[in-house]
């Protein structure tokens, strides 16, 4: 008995750039390095994010560069970095994976550098970036998803005009742990 499989064909990650009035998304660089690795060692980051906690830093170099190329040539998603116009500095990263092309569907995490944070930065830069990929490059959805105590992350969802979902029950993990995930997402038709 032979199997037989669908042709795959990988199609690269698009160049994105994205500017809004504060900000302007970007592809990471290894200059950015040194910004990432200060954004991924903040505890509250840490807390959050799917990073086991023995694994020690993450490694920012590798991060801004073979990591965010490969990513971006195997068509999964893409690595950014959030840069603050008034001072061109990195004040945050978005990231983009487990993109499906069939479905044109893609899912944002991002993480802000603590003294950006309370300013509205990952709430304005997930929405250029997701209305971006919407309008530009024919996504059809965006997701987002939160672990149900990160209440900044709730509110990111909402001022970025996701619409709440559901839960996903013990579909993910934080460095505490196992935990639910909400699922948010922003769809082509939020946009007419």
């Amino acid at each position: 008995m032979s199997a037989s499989y669908w042709p795959a064909t990988v199609t690269r990650f698009p160049s994105l750039t994205v500017a809004t009035p504060r900000l302007h998304v970007r592809p990471l660089e290894v200059d950015d390095a040194a910004d990432v690795a200060e954004i991924f060692a903040d505890r509250q980051t840490r807390r959050w994010l799917p990073f086991p906690t023995g694994d020690g830093p993450v490694d920012a170099v590798s991060w801004c560069t073979d990591l965010a190329t490969a990513v971006r040539d195997g068509g999964d998603g893409d690595h950014y970095g959030v840069v603050r116009r008034e001072d061109d500095r990195v004040v945050g990263c978005l990231w983009l994976r487990r993109t499906d092309w069939t479905a044109r569907s893609t899912e944002v995490s991002y993480a802000v550098a603590p003294g950006a944070r309370g300013f509205g930065v990952a709430a304005e830069a997930v929405d250029a970036l997701a209305i971006a990929l919407i309008l530009e490059h024919d996504f059809q959805r965006v997701e987002l998803r939160v672990a149900p105590g990160n209440v900044a992350s709730r509110r990111v969802a909402e001022k970025a005009g996701f619409t709440y979902e559901g839960l996903l029950r013990n579909a993910g993990h934080v460095a505490g742990g196992r935990v639910d995930v909400e699922i948010w997402s922003l769809v082509a038709a939020d946009l007419r």
